[in-house]
């Protein structure tokens, strides 16, 4: 997959409301999900206790704050900003977590851009965003990332 390629906002433009597009997949396993535990102190035991948790689901799941995290990853694999001072992540909106991600599954970022606006020079962009879990009808996360870009 090629990755999108943006110089400009006249350039970021031309994508408002069109897909940016869809990255590879990335597999989730357990030991991601342990160091994660272990970085936001979040032992809960659906995440980390794999005999307990295989009550509810089977197996256990992966935080939903840490398939948040991999937002950036992924977004970098789809778009490359260039000619930039600086970017900002802004903020979330309409956030939800539709699907829980069982350890070992592969999930992949499907983006495209939601709004742009010229705030005095500054390129905000609120980009669309669905996490996907492979082989599965429900969405892990979708919602609303706003970046704020400085261009020079």
């Amino acid at each position: 997959m090629e990755k999108v390629v943006i110089n400009s906002y006249e350039e970021f433009e031309k994508y408002v409301g069109k897909e940016i597009g869809v990255s590879e997949y990335l597999e989730i396993p357990q030991e991601r999900i342990n160091m994660f535990a272990d970085a936001t102190l979040d032992h809960q035991w659906i995440h980390v206790d794999k005999e307990r948790a295989e009550s509810p689901f089977g197996q256990t799941i992966v935080h939903g704050y840490l398939t948040l995290s991999l937002l950036p990853y992924l977004w970098q694999q789809l778009i490359e900003v260039r000619n930039l001072k600086m970017m900002v992540n802004y903020g979330m909106d309409k956030m939800r977590f539709g699907q829980a991600v069982l350890s070992g599954q592969r999930v992949r970022l499907v983006a495209s851009l939601h709004s742009l606006a010229n705030l005095r020079g500054v390129c905000k962009a609120e980009i669309k965003f669905t996490l996907q879990i492979e082989n599965c009808k429900k969405y892990a996360l979708e919602g609303i990332a706003t970046f704020l870009y400085y261009f020079n």
